[in-house]
């Protein structure tokens, strides 16, 4: 991913999901299965030690590649056969065993884990920041009052640190899921032609450790070809964490309407026309991801049903969703997290936007009791889930 696509994308998650990063991590695979070979005595040493250097080496032509997927059905393909050549200008045995037991969805898969690790790593990061950043106004704004407003219209007055305090509870819970989903999802694929590793015989299950070793993974109980479950797990967490980005978008945004003017971003978008406006522009992000978000999800849910023990038309381009995915709730976490760490709140417009109500007085007089509560509770359950990194 690259050039405009970048609008709309984190650029930290578009570098660990970038065509460059797949074909590296598939060229890793590669080589660890190789040593995993030596390791059980089916590949020699020299082999396998021939084939890791020549994937180190090995810098194919993605675009040339692409071309033959489409005729090939599957990228692993002309890609497997590129390095072949590339190895047998080292050493004609070990190109000759290379990929030796392994099928196309082994590599194609297995690289695809080893990306979206440091990618979700990243947005596991950014949601711990946008978390931290609504932490500290639940804090400063536990006495701020402010209208609440149900049906967009004002209800009761309320802390405003209670609205920031509602943001991160949502992030409070969604991010353990999400870290559960990566570690569901991030495992070896690894079951050769038919997913039953037959190939390998009683070496099976030494080949399957060692190659799980080499590349850091962990062994699922078997083989996922056709059990996409992890995947669609994991997209579905990333696009609530973008959800719950762009409910705090939503919310900015219409706090920063000057009809309204309580709260507004520190560094809003211009106008090409119009020298006066003031626009969200980060909400706007979050909001574009939070809305692209579900669609792409739901191509993961599609994709549950594979034909026996591979299917036709599924896994071939999952890559290409999640990567979309991935970036997408990385932008929208990062803009908000920008958003909230300078958020410009107005405590004054607050105070008469609440006079202006029609709020009955007696209900303006109220303490705001439970609701701190409500906010320390929300505060104390963050800690936890972030590991307490927010002072």
């Amino acid at each position: 991913m690259a050039g405009l696509e970048l609008i709309f994308a984190d650029e930290a998650c578009a570098r660990a999901l970038a065509d460059e990063a797949l074909l590296a991590a598939m060229a890793r695979f590669e080589a660890a299965l190789a040593r995993a070979g030596a390791s059980a005595a089916l590949v020699t040493q020299a082999d396998a030690e021939a084939i890791a250097t020549a994937c180190t080496e090995f810098r194919p032509d993605a675009a040339a590649l692409a071309r033959a997927a489409r005729k090939a059905g599957a990228l692993a393909i002309p890609f497997v056969e590129e390095l072949r050549k590339h190895t047998g200008a080292r050493s004609a045995s070990a190109a000759s065993a290379l990929h030796a037991g392994a099928t196309s969805q082994d590599v194609m898969d297995t690289a695809m884990v080893l990306c979206l690790r440091p990618a979700c790593e990243r947005i596991a990061a950014l949601t711990v920041r946008l978390g931290d950043a609504a932490a500290v106004i639940a804090r400063r704004h536990q006495a701020t009052p402010s209208a609440g407003r149900t049906l967009l219209q004002p209800a009761l007055p309320m802390p405003f640190g209670y609205k920031a305090a509602i943001w991160l509870s949502t992030l409070a819970r969604a991010l353990p899921a999400f870290r559960r989903a990566v570690d569901g999802a991030c495992v070896l694929q690894f079951g050769g032609p038919a997913g039953t590793l037959s190939s390998f015989g009683e070496q099976a299950a030494a080949v399957e450790a060692a190659l799980a070793r080499e590349l850091g993974l962990a062994l699922p109980a078997a083989p996922w070809h056709s059990a996409r479950d992890g995947l669609a797990r994991l997209g579905a967490e990333a696009a609530i964490l973008a959800g719950a980005a762009g409910k705090i978008a939503r919310d900015v945004s219409l706090l920063m309407q000057p009809e309204v003017g309580e709260a507004a971003e520190a560094a809003p978008g211009g106008s090409s026309s119009m020298a006066h406006k003031r626009n969200p522009a980060r909400s706007l992000l979050a909001l574009e991801a939070a809305l692209r978000a579900p669609g792409l999800v739901a191509t993961l849910m599609a994709q549950l049903t594979p034909e026996h023990e591979r299917g036709l038309g599924q896994w071939q381009s999952q890559w290409f969703t999640l990567r979309e995915l991935l970036c997408a709730a990385g932008s929208a976490l990062g803009a908000m997290s920008e958003v909230l760490e300078t958020l410009q709140v107005d405590s004054g417009a607050m105070r008469a936007n609440i006079e202006r109500s029609a709020i009955p007085p007696a209900e303006r007089a109220r303490g705001f009791g439970a609701a701190q509560a409500m906010i320390e509770r929300v505060l104390e359950a963050w800690r936890a889930t972030s590991r307490g990194t927010w002072p």
